[in-house]
């Protein structure tokens, strides 16, 4: 377990149940959609899916930032946060929501529809360093500095909780799943949603090829330093999976579907050309996994599919 990190709880539905009471009035609940594997040429297929792009911020990350914001005594200094851009606006918008002051570091990687976003939120932004991990450094020797709390982006206990609604609120909106695909990038969402289901669906992660951070832990049994190279690089290559998740992912994660780069782009293709929803390519690996055959569905089995991510550019509107 890393330094300076309390340790999580024995987190499961109460302790999760417990945070959405806290925060669920500053959430959106976002829907869920039921279809044919065939209205996306995936056969015959049930799929579920969640709408999480359509959270506040953009992206699932809402949920943990508030979970976090809301536990414990904020510093006169505010708080600070690094990201490859979506827990960095949600943490910008929980902050601006709650009248707190804060620094967000982002790497040049991040795209510019998250650099805007998080400038939309009047947070101070600090755009520098290659990748999350650089992004990283600079915040946490700037909370050394001033004081100011780390709202890490996946491996604080809160933000662990904080993604757990997520899947409180699925089963109450689509009970009877047999399996749940979670995109993973440092594991805070699968994490979360592992802590609360336990065991009852199967839980299958989603990682693109390039960024195999999940997968490659899982085979060597702790947390290891993986390749950070993917379209998804902005939301799914931290350098390691958080540290508190790790076990969670151990215990209820079934296994790990990687997905190239080309099937992530198709998913986000169909998701936009049948649905006319918008997924920026994080928020899209989950439903790339079941196009690119990385997981294949027995023909009565249910599915859900989070597309939990939705800040791109890649729609042009003619502006």
């Amino acid at each position: 377990m890393k330094s300076g990190h309390p340790a999580l709880p024995d987190p499961g539905p109460a302790e999760i149940r417990n945070v959405h009471a806290r925060i669920t009035r500053h959430l959106r609940r976002t829907p869920v959609v039921e279809l044919s594997g065939s209205e996306l040429d995936l056969g015959p297929a049930s799929l579920t899916l969640k709408l999480e792009c359509l959270q506040h911020s953009g992206s699932f990350k809402a949920r943990g930032a508030f979970a976090s914001l809301t536990t414990g005594d904020i510093p006169e200094a505010g708080v600070a946060a690094a990201s490859g851009g979506n827990h960095g606006a949600a943490v910008a918008f929980a902050a601006q929501s709650l009248g707190v002051p804060a620094r967000i570091f982002v790497p040049t990687i991040a795209s510019a529809a998250k650099i805007e976003r998080i400038r939309s939120y009047g947070a101070n932004l600090v755009v520098d360093g290659e990748r999350y991990a650089d992004a990283l450094a600079l915040c946490e020797a700037w909370c050394a500095e001033t004081g100011a709390r780390s709202i890490h982006a996946y491996d604080q206990p809160a933000t662990i909780l904080g993604q757990g609604t997520l899947g409180l609120e699925l089963e109450e909106q689509a009970t009877g799943l047999d399996t749940l695909l979670v995109a993973v990038g440092g594991g805070g969402l699968i994490g979360g949603i592992a802590a609360w289901y336990q065991g009852r669906i199967r839980i299958v992660g989603a990682e693109p090829e390039g960024a195999p951070s999940l997968a490659m832990a899982l085979a060597a049994g702790k947390p290891v330093d993986a390749p950070q190279g993917s379209i998804a690089a902005d939301s799914l290559a931290p350098r390691q999976v958080g540290q508190l998740m790790f076990p969670l992912a151990q215990a209820y994660v079934e296994r790990v579907a990687l997905v190239s780069d080309d099937a992530i782009r198709e998913a986000q293709s169909r998701l936009w050309e049948r649905l006319r929803i918008v997924a920026e390519p994080g928020g899209a690996t989950a439903l790339a996994a079941v196009v690119s055959g990385a997981y294949r569905p027995a023909p009565d089995e249910r599915i859900g599919v989070l597309v939990c991510g939705a800040n791109t550019t890649a729609v042009d509107f003619g502006r």
